[in-house]
């Protein structure tokens, strides 16, 4: 406000304003000062990858993915606040984690707080969390992040160390915070992730239960992307 004063009185002056009307300009540039900043940290702390939003999105290159329930979600976060899930499913390259980005930036615009992770990172850390015996607070520290968004499950490890700590993971966010998962793999295929088929069961019907299941089934854009520069010879 102190900054911007003069400026905004001179305009203030020649609009001939009331000082309510002066004094409201002001505080209305202070207000959005501090969305800004909240919002900068906000994404900060998220770690989103850059440059993915739903306007970036090439909904073209995906016919039969429907986007209005996506961009449902992401106008409204009160899906959030009932602690629902979003899983994303379909071959490498699709666009699952652009989508998912985009998601987790609209959160963050409607005042939600979001983390991104590599699901291999987050079970390391998770990991190591549990030989420290410090899982329990790491879970609960974790809850923090309305949505937490865990990027390409099917690349952990079929061990019972690794899908252990991501279903301790997704039991105790279940029906309390959010979580948004994508996957290459088919529900059906899952046994290929967890160490036994009662994880699995188990960890589907947690992650199902309040959840918007998008399957998307497309080209490659990485593939088309290469193939679009490829030069005949």
């Amino acid at each position: 406000m102190l900054n911007h004063w003069q400026s905004l009185e001179t305009k203030a002056i020649q609009e001939s304003w009331s000082y309510a009307q002066f004094l409201l300009a002001l505080c209305q540039l202070e207000a959005d000062r501090k969305l800004q900043v909240r919002l900068q940290r906000a994404l900060a702390e998220a770690q989103l990858p850059t440059g993915k939003s739903f306007t970036t999105f090439n909904f073209e290159h995906c016919p039969t993915l429907n986007p209005a329930p996506l961009i449902q979600l992401s106008q409204d976060a009160s899906w959030l606040e009932r602690a629902q899930n979003l899983i994303l499913l379909g071959p490498s390259g699709v666009g699952k984690t652009h989508l998912a980005a985009a998601v987790g930036r609209s959160a963050i615009e409607c005042g939600k707080r979001a983390k991104f992770f590599s699901a291999t990172t987050l079970v390391q850390q998770l990991q190591y969390a549990k030989l420290q015996l410090q899982l329990p607070a790491i879970l609960t520290k974790l809850d923090r992040f309305d949505l937490l968004i865990v990027d390409d499950l099917g690349y952990v490890k079929k061990s019972e160390a690794e899908t252990g700590v991501l279903f301790e993971l997704i039991a105790h966010r279940y029906e309390r915070k959010s979580l948004l998962v994508t996957a290459n793999q088919p529900f059906s295929q899952w046994d290929a992730i967890f160490s036994d088929s009662t994880m699995t069961v188990a960890a589907v019907d947690r992650l199902v239960h309040h959840a918007l299941i998008v399957d998307i089934q497309a080209e490659s854009f990485r593939k088309q992307s290469a193939l679009e520069r490829v030069q005949p010879t």
